[in-house]
């Protein structure tokens, strides 16, 4: 009843907070303001949603490309279609609950490739950390571009930039140290952990034992750069948005990655999070709002679209292999 209870919770609880932060977004307008909200994203500009759309696909296909050098060195050699086909399932898994994705993932490439799902299942693991590497370079970049505005947000002016990056750091050891603490007390939670890090372990001997570590690295950076100007580029679909700097463009983008997690694919919380960046930055309300629901509609929709054809075309590009 316990472990029910708490699988229900693991699904509805990311939508409840999805539904929270739309009911915000909603609380903080006024009708008129939702109109306008509304008639931004009608009449924005079209051409660059593609782009962003197009530049996102870019990223899915790199990410595809680059897991194959980790299952190559493991000595599997999966179709590049059955690895893109599984990218976009695990996306589209990840908006009904969130962080099953790499499950599924792991589970499409036993099921169609004949890789052990700990096997895949642990360099997935190990490419989020990498990816995760990645994202915390870039919120360190975002803190140091943006930190006078944080410091006045956050009434820092008398912190350095250093300390406040120790701090960090510090909360950040904090809190996994509590959460082994956690993992001891809990013997299902600290086989939990254990699993994790067999599987961790395993991703990341494959990627120090691979031959196109160059090649891998190249693609990590080209995953992380088609993000961020996937991101960039909505900018010019609104004409209130077209003098966005850089530095605001990539805080809205830290803000609106670690807001991802939160709910379903984001759903309510990423729009929101974006829209209070791009605010503190003088921009409207109305452009604002509108701005993080057209990236989010349009990445969201893309995943809906190629995620829900990779689940049909999946089993009838393999047909062969189950005759």
């Amino acid at each position: 009843m316990k472990n029910q209870f708490k699988k229900i919770l693991k699904i509805f609880f990311p939508i409840f907070i999805g539904i929270l932060f739309i009911y915000l977004s909603i609380k903080e307008t006024t009708l008129d303001e939702r109109k306008l909200i509304i008639y931004n994203i009608l009449n924005s500009n079209y051409q660059f949603i593609l782009l962003s759309i197009i530049l996102g696909i870019m990223s899915h296909l790199s990410r595809a490309y680059r897991w194959l050098f980790l299952l190559n060195s493991m000595g599997y050699k999966p179709k590049l279609y059955n690895s893109i086909l599984s990218i976009f399932i695990a996306y589209l898994s990840n908006l009904a609950i969130p962080r099953s994705g790499e499950i599924a993932r792991a589970s499409v490439m036993h099921q169609y490739e004949g890789i052990p799902f700990e096997k895949g299942f642990g360099t997935i693991i190990a490419e989020r950390t990498i990816d995760l590497i990645m994202l915390f370079i870039i919120l360190t970049c975002s803190l140091f571009l943006n930190y006078e505005l944080l410091a006045s947000t956050f009434n820092l002016q008398n912190m350095s930039f250093s300390n406040l990056i120790i701090i960090f750091l510090f909360v950040s050891i904090l809190v996994l140290c509590l959460y082994f603490i956690i993992g001891r007390l809990n013997k299902n939670l600290s086989k939990k952990i254990a699993k994790f890090f067999i599987g961790l372990k395993e991703g990341l001997i494959a990627i120090f034992k691979m031959q196109k570590k160059i090649e891998y690295v190249f693609h990590t950076i080209f995953i992380w750069i088609m993000y961020l100007a996937m991101f960039y580029v909505i900018k010019w679909t609104l004409i209130e948005t077209y003098s966005l700097t850089f530095e605001a463009i990539l805080l809205g983008f830290v803000f609106g990655a670690i807001s991802l997690s939160a709910s379903n694919g984001g759903i309510g919380i990423y729009p929101y999070s974006v829209s209070l960046v791009l605010i503190s930055y003088g921009i409207s309300k109305e452009p604002s709002i509108a701005f993080g629901w057209i990236i989010w509609s349009s990445q969201t929709l893309m995943v809906l679209v190629l995620g829900s054809l990779s689940f049909f075309i999946l089993p009838l590009i393999n047909k062969k292999n189950f005759l």
